[in-house]
């Protein structure tokens, strides 16, 4: 397979965010919904064991055809269910795939998954409640189409789940009863980000 080309998408956009996040020394990572392995390959550049889980077989082969595959663990099962050892990972990411699952019991998942003072950084799409996030909306869809005036929108493989079953505010709560300190914030692109330090 050919080598990685330039993709975006409202997904990959925050990429460059995900991986400012990565603490400092990771080891071992761990990318749920990993789908074609993109953002597994960006993590490897700097952490020495990368493993990526999803349930789409045909995005796992996609992962593992490539040619930046050999070293990254692809794994095609249910993350809420696969014998990880608990406290195994430096960082965990997950990218728009929490609304595939119920969130409460994916978050206490990997929040059980991080080694203490391990960082969890996920970016998530959820609901709107109009007209209360109207402002939002409007922006995004001016902020899309500033973006794809200079970038080609690449259309992933994956299944999709829509509409998300939470809302913005929903996520939020969930994510503070799950995560106590999480920082929740809302992106311009249809998303949310958590971030959260797992306390040593």
């Amino acid at each position: 397979m050919t080598a990685e080309i330039e993709r975006w998408n409202h997904n990959i956009h925050y990429h460059p965010m995900i991986l400012r996040a990565v603490p400092d020394g990771c080891r071992r990572a761990l990318d749920v919904g990993c789908g074609e392995g993109i953002l597994a390959r960006e993590l490897r550049r700097t952490v020495r064991h990368v493993s990526a889980i999803d349930l789409d077989e045909p995005s796992i082969e996609l992962a593992r055809r490539h040619d930046a595959a050999s070293d990254i663990e692809y794994l095609l099962g249910d993350f809420l269910t696969h014998p990880f050892e608990p406290a195994s990972f430096d960082v965990i990411t997950s990218v728009a795939t929490l609304h595939h699952m119920d969130a409460a019991v994916a978050l206490d998942r990997m929040r059980r998954l991080l080694r203490p003072g391990g960082t969890l950084v996920v970016v998530g799409v959820a609901r709107s409640r109009l007209p209360a996030d109207l402002p939002y909306e409007a922006a995004a869809v001016f902020g899309n189409l500033l973006y794809k005036t200079t970038k080609t929108y690449w259309e992933h493989s994956a299944p999709k789940v829509w509409s998300p079953p939470e809302t913005y505010a929903g996520m939020r709560h969930i994510a503070e009863g799950v995560l106590p300190g999480v920082r929740y914030r809302r992106h311009l692109l249809w998303r949310y980000s958590l971030m959260w330090t797992k306390p040593a």
